[in-house]
Formats: structure tokens, sequence, C-alpha cells
């Protein structure tokens, strides 16, 4: 055999590259991750792992289409026509004044001026 003709190359190559298949094969029968093009490892895919992932995502959409729901109902609640904070705190704010307790009865001694309301 000449060992610097093509014959001896084309057989390097070809051992190399049958090498390369059974190593491989190995590998891919025993659950071993694969060497890619680029010299980086390729991991055989976790089905479980998908399945847990799309459980728990079809969850998730399931609560945020219910808080979608629940937001909707409170725009109502909030945006109601009869629903109005502001004329509550004006109706409060316009309420009769009580007369002041009597001294020692309970007050702290600090007279409020409830007549005088507060400039806007």
């Amino acid at each position: 055999m000449d060992w610097g003709g093509p014959g001896f190359i084309v057989l390097l190559v070809a051992i190399s590259t049958i090498g390369w298949l059974v190593n491989n094969w190995i590998r891919a029968k025993h659950g071993y991750s694969l060497e890619n093009e680029w010299g980086g490892m390729t991991e055989k895919p976790d089905t479980a792992k998908e399945e847990r992932l799309a459980q728990q995502n079809k969850q998730l959409l399931e609560t945020m289409e219910k808080m979608q729901d629940r937001m909707v109902v409170l725009e109502r609640i909030v945006t109601d026509k009869g629903y109005s904070l502001s004329e509550e705190i004006e109706a409060l704010r316009d309420a009769p004044v009580r007369e002041t307790p009597v001294r020692g009865a309970g007050d702290n001694g600090v007279p409020l001026n409830l007549e005088s309301k507060e400039k806007a």
C-alpha cells in the first residue's frame, strides 16, 4: 500500500466518517446528547417538560381570562352613573355639625372648627 497516495487519504476519510456515524448512533441509542455541526451539544427533547409547560400555559391563560372578566365587572361598577365618590364625599362635608361634647366626656380637649371649610 502506498502511504502517500490518494487511496490512503480516501481510506482515512472513510474510516473517520464510519467511526463518527457509529459514535453518534451509540450516543443516540443510549440517550446521550449529540454533537451538532458547530461542535456544540444538542440535547434530546424532553416531552414531559413540554407537556408540563403546555399545561401550565393553559392554566395561566384560564386565570388571565377570569381576571379580565373581573376587571370588566369592576370597571362597570366604578363607571356606573349611580356611583359617584365625589358626591358622597361632599355629602359628608355638608352633614350637620354635632354639638361639641362636654369637656372631660372622652374628648381630647382640642376643639374642632368644623364650620369653616377648606378652601380649594
